[in-house]
């Protein structure tokens, strides 16, 4: 079976800025994730880069942190009320982090996400990330999120209405 990335297996050693560059990378894909579950809008927007871009494809672009903020506040508040009285929550499951390209000044990262809300699955769909090293931190400088597919009565669609 070979390795799907052929510029790890063709290595027998990574250097430690690489080894350091791709869990530094997973922390943030993870801090993120746990940020934007808790609507720690703040913690959530310091992943990026101070110019940073959030792009939902098809809906919304912010750049800047304060921006980020802004867009996911009005967006996670839309369609959380309309919930038959349970207690809203939402959960991101991130899954097959793939580090495509890396170098010392950039890296570029696909996976997938699932998305839980009280009702179960709620849409899921792709990220497409571009990483810069900022001090001993690795933030995004653009994160494109792409939904496939979101259920009936959902909170996505109840907030962004039916996929195009």
């Amino acid at each position: 079976m070979s390795d799907p990335d052929p510029s790890v297996a063709a290595r027998s050693e990574l250097p430690l800025w690489e080894l350091t560059a791709r869990e530094r990378i997973r922390h943030t894909v993870a801090a993120y994730t746990i940020a934007g579950d808790s609507f720690r809008l703040d913690d959530l927007a310091a992943q990026f880069t101070e110019d940073g871009v959030l792009e939902v494809h098809g809906q919304e672009t912010a750049q800047g942190r304060a921006a980020i903020v802004e867009m996911l506040g009005r967006q996670g508040s839309a369609g959380a009320s309309d919930n038959g009285g349970a207690p809203f929550f939402i959960r991101h499951f991130v899954a097959n982090v793939l580090i495509q390209s890396l170098t010392p000044s950039e890296a570029h990262a696909v996976a997938y996400f699932a998305v839980f809300t009280p009702i179960g699955p709620d849409h899921w769909g792709r990220y497409r990330d571009e990483f810069v090293p900022v001090g001993d931190r690795w933030l995004l400088r653009r994160r494109t999120a792409r939904v496939d597919a979101s259920v009936p009565g959902s909170w996505y669609g109840r907030t962004f209405g039916p996929l195009a």
